[in-house]
């Protein structure tokens, strides 16, 4: 059997990587002012070398920004950055969630609709191939994400249009990361279940596949609302008092 070689980690990498589930996790925040140079070595104990080089690399993934005489700060989530794949969802605020739930709405009960009226057998396949990795993820929340993504983009694949599928594209590295916080959110706070998600996917699934298209939209809106409804709760209650 052949195993695949573990690299060990530099040390600037590690710091990195603390630094980012810092931010990922919401110690620090957007706009907040992170320690001088030294200050951090001295906090990770390691030479000012690997502070900088931990930076860079932090700096190259758009999540801080070095100001010139001023420090570095935690970098506030951008509009243009929808097109970079990176874990930018932690960075958005409660008006950037807003706009993605509502750009969601838009796209996605139109591609619910769409694929009612045109989905194929294959592409009803796909749909439930999805499901049934959702139903059988046994608290492995990283394939429910995965399938959950997959489920959606069937779905926008069923409506046989390809600027709608573009758009879907387009947002998926956003769409990825507030499915994952949903999901967690959801399961944390005990509002639903993994049956309760799984349900409401499934919904969907069947108005599709009895191409009633007005009941696939409505379904599928109500399901964006829901995703709505936990993410803004939790923003309200993590947001930094001014």
């Amino acid at each position: 059997m052949e195993y695949k070689k573990i690299k060990p980690k530099k040390i600037y990498e590690e710091v990195a990587e603390t630094i980012y589930d810092l931010i990922r996790t919401g110690a620090l925040k957007p706009g907040e002012k992170l320690d001088s140079v030294q200050q951090l070595a001295e906090n990770f104990q390691v030479g000012r070398s690997a502070i900088r080089e931990a930076l860079t690399s932090l700096k190259a993934m758009g999540l801080i920004e070095i100001r010139q005489g001023e420090g570095t700060y935690i970098k506030e989530f951008e509009t243009e950055q929808i097109a970079f794949p990176l874990s930018t969802a932690i960075l958005m605020n409660q008006e950037d969630i807003a706009h993605l739930l509502e750009v969601r709405k838009i796209i996605e009960t139109g591609t619910a609709y769409a694929a009612a009226k045109k989905r194929t057998d294959e592409q009803l396949l796909a749909m439930e191939e999805a499901l049934e990795e959702m139903r059988l993820i046994n608290g492995n929340e990283e394939l429910g994400e995965k399938a959950d993504l997959q489920f959606h983009f069937s779905i926008a694949k069923g409506s046989q249009n390809p600027l709608l599928i573009n758009l879907m594209n387009h947002v998926s590295g956003l769409m990825g990361e507030t499915m994952k916080e949903t999901r967690r959110l959801w399961l944390y706070s005990k509002q639903t279940t993994t049956d309760r998600l799984y349900e409401e996917h499934l919904a969907i699934y069947h108005a599709i596949k009895r191409q009633d298209a007005e009941k696939a939209r409505t379904i599928m809106l109500e399901h964006i609302e829901n995703v709505e409804g936990v993410l803004t709760k939790y923003l309200k209650q993590t947001k930094s008092p001014k």
